[in-house]
């Protein structure tokens, strides 16, 4: 068996070429790995868009009505940063589905990975930062509610503090966030995670590799989680164009497979999300992003999760 991955055509939809959100690297980085040789089209999992009352586990059910009939004001429009449209609308709710259906994947098999989601701004009755809806909150309340884990942990490393999860996650004492995050960088005001780690500025491979496995030796003893969902942003990156951390290519390929093997070599399953990554260079970000499937892949097959 192949490492399960989910993706959809809905990912990438017509988007302004000149808009700093790089909407077009999810359809890179499927053309990234289907071009690697790592998968082929016929072998991904296609989601479902997330049901209004999945969503509303942890969002608003007005905030969800508004935004999916393009009613947003302008203020909120401004906070989110994204020009609305039906396509975005279909996009977002199928990227939250295709969240879900990976950690079903990943309680199944141990191991899964998403080519989107890792929506960490998003709040209770307002979209942010590029964030419309959390996914990492909803499949949280979503699969502790059906009864499908009792304990979830969010390991969030992407370069920004994952505020709105911490924010939606923090009266479920089931479901434990964890932040790495730069410590000078958006948002300017943070939340609360269960366990924050700020960062210093210019944060290299090494450092940062140490401080992962610290954190990751520390926290799934103590928590013993039923499911991981790892963030796995790269605007880590040296080259991100928001970041202000140093990680090369294989700082972030290292820290992939250790978040994986430390999950799963104490049978934790793991689902692996995208999270933020921006790049003038949309080839160059696919691929930086593509680091995670890659790096799943090799630890899927050392440890013969697909015999």
């Amino acid at each position: 068996m192949f490492l399960p991955l989910v993706y959809h055509d809905d990912y990438s939809p017509p988007f302004p070429a000149e808009h700093r959100f790089p909407m077009e690297k999810f359809r890179l980085l499927y053309e990234h790995l289907l071009d690697s040789g790592l998968t082929t089209d016929a072998r991904l999992h296609r989601p479902d868009i997330c049901p209004p009352e999945v969503l509303a586990l942890a969002h608003c059910p007005c905030y969800i009505r508004r935004f999916l009939d393009g009613d947003l004001g302008r203020e909120e429009q401004r906070r989110l940063g994204l020009p609305w449209s039906e396509a975005l609308a279909r996009r977002t709710v199928r990227a939250v589905g295709g969240s879900l259906l990976a950690a079903d994947l990943a309680l199944k098999h141990g191991l899964a990975c998403h080519l989107a989601g890792g929506t960490h701004h998003a709040h209770f009755d307002h979209a942010a930062g590029f964030c419309i809806f959390n996914d990492l909150a909803v499949i949280s309340r979503y699969l502790l509610e059906a009864g499908k884990v009792q304990r979830v942990l969010v390991f969030d490393c992407d370069v920004h503090q994952g505020d709105g999860t911490a924010r939606l996650l923090a009266d479920t004492p089931e479901a434990i966030t964890v932040s790495l995050h730069c410590e000078k960088n958006f948002p300017a005001r943070k939340a609360e995670s269960d366990w924050d780690i700020p960062l210093p500025m210019g944060m290299g491979d090494a450092d940062y590799l140490q401080v992962v496995d610290d954190a990751l030796n520390y926290l799934l003893p103590l928590y013993q989680p039923d499911l991981v969902l790892y963030d796995a942003g790269v605007d880590v990156h040296k080259d991100d164009a928001l970041g202000y951390l140093q990680l090369t290519d294989a700082g972030v390929a290292e820290r992939d497979e250790r978040v994986i093997r430390h999950c799963l070599g104490r049978e934790i399953p793991v689902v692996g999300v995208i999270g933020g990554g921006y790049d003038k260079d949309r080839a160059a970000l696919a691929r930086r992003h593509g680091i995670l499937h890659h790096s799943a892949d090799k630890v899927w097959r050392e440890m013969g999760l697909g015999q």
